[in-house]
């Protein structure tokens, strides 16, 4: 959520970097700033009538003591107390009109991120390894994992619905090793391993940005106040609601393995087949909680950590900066990693990496202070894919596949899966 000071003191440089995102965010933010303004006056007069009635009561005693009457002062008491009560009902009702525009409004794009419309605008910043040349037909991961009898799409429809699947055998297992492999190495390079629940509350979903804008796109349980996690960014940077962090240990770095859960609301296409765009997926997530100076370099490093699995992993990706138009709701910048599928011809994104500088932080009162002496400042909070699990199986499956329709685990692996190989 924006600083409503920054909305005021900066409004038109606001409204045009809002704007480079695609929408005019302009009518919510003279909406904010016109019932501020109504709600500063409210408080202003009712600081007045709170003095009067102050002023009133200091009177009344000594009027009692002189023998004078009342009455009239106590009507006029009677009057301020109803015009206050009404006056701070209305403050009220401004304050969470107030917060649910602010609701809306997206986060402010970084300087540093490129203006563009769409996907075609971002821009490549570096790529690692080269794609597979191959002597043979490759074939997609769906197939490859059918003929395997390792996945089992058809058998999930029949249980739950379209977009889940089963994991059989080898292929459970090796979901299971990438999952393990992620967390084992994150943990290796400083981050704290936390296991999250799998629901949240309202509140949760609001701190990290899913609510209100993105109602559709969740999995609420039906008569409670929980909903099924979209990533475990939203349980593990709500871990630190409501609290004051200690800023000589910053930045804190957690991993986290979450099952995912998304209603994908409108998608449709080539993704929805697969491992690519599912209801429930598998996630290793990486949150980071920075001190503001320090947080675009810990935006580098998160970022270098998720292409990290995927170069000791072998599989050939490019990082893309993505601009204006197709960052995030929440982030001020963030790197797209994309890993090469040979049934694509292209490459997929597998991690988005974000920096939410004080967005999320200003929602669910997250902050930091140097110092007991210090005032709380806002801590800039960071996330990352590290990277998805289902998206890494089926690069697997489709850049390591061989001619027998055979599949070579990636050396990394096989301590995990026990074989080289899965026929």
């Amino acid at each position: 959520m924006l600083d409503i000071r920054l909305l005021r003191t900066e409004t038109d440089r606001v409204k045009t970097r809002l704007a480079d995102r695609g929408t005019s965010y302009d009518a919510e933010i003279d909406a904010v700033l016109e019932r501020d303004d109504a709600r500063r006056a409210l408080i202003f007069d009712t600081e007045q009538l709170k003095a009067r009635q102050n002023e009133a009561s200091r009177r009344i005693p000594a009027m009692k003591k002189a023998g004078e009457s009342t009455d009239a002062l106590m009507a006029e008491m009677s009057e301020l107390s109803a015009k206050i009560k009404e006056d701070d009902a209305k403050v009220s009702a401004l304050d969470a009109e107030i917060l649910d525009l602010l609701a809306r409004i997206p986060n402010l794009p970084d300087d540093s991120v490129p203006v563009g419309a769409d996907s075609d605008d971002n821009v490549e910043v570096r790529r690692w390894g080269e794609p597979r040349t191959f002597d043979f037909e490759p074939k997609a991961h769906w197939d490859i994992g059918k003929n395997l009898s390792i996945l089992d799409p058809e058998s999930a429809a029949r249980v739950t619905g379209a977009r889940f699947h089963f994991y059989r055998g080898l292929g459970a297992r090796l979901e299971r090793a990438v999952i393990n492999f992620y967390l084992d190495t994150h943990t290796s390079r400083g981050y704290t391993e936390v296991f999250p629940p799998f629901m949240v509350n309202k509140d949760s979903m609001f701190g990290t940005g899913q609510l209100p804008k993105f109602a559709e796109d969740m999995f609420k349980l039906e008569g409670l106040d929980y909903y099924l996690i979209p990533t475990a960014e939203v349980p593990v940077t709500n871990y630190h609601r409501e609290s004051i962090l200690d800023g000589t240990a910053l930045p804190f770095k957690y991993c986290a393995y979450s099952a995912c859960f998304r209603a994908e609301a409108g998608s449709a296409g080539r993704d929805t087949r697969g491992l690519i765009r599912q209801h429930q997926f598998n996630k290793v997530e990486l949150v980071k909680f920075a001190h503001p100076d320090d947080s675009f370099n810990q935006l580098e490093s998160l970022t270098h950590d998720a292409e990290y699995v995927l170069q000791q992993l072998g599989l050939p990706h490019r990082t893309v900066v993505l601009c204006t138009g197709d960052m995030g709701f929440g982030s001020a910048k963030t790197y797209d990693i994309e890993v090469w599928l040979p049934s694509y011809g292209r490459y997929a994104e597998i991690s988005s990496c974000s920096n939410m500088t004080d967005f999320q932080a200003r929602r669910a009162n997250i902050r930091f202070k140097m110092s007991q002496k210090d005032k709380a400042q806002l801590v800039h909070t960071l996330n990352g894919s590290g990277v998805a699990v289902g998206r890494t199986v089926a690069a697997i499956l489709e850049n390591y596949q061989n001619a027998d329709g055979s599949v070579t685990v990636p050396e990394v692996l096989r301590p995990y899966m026990g074989c080289d190989v899965i026929r």
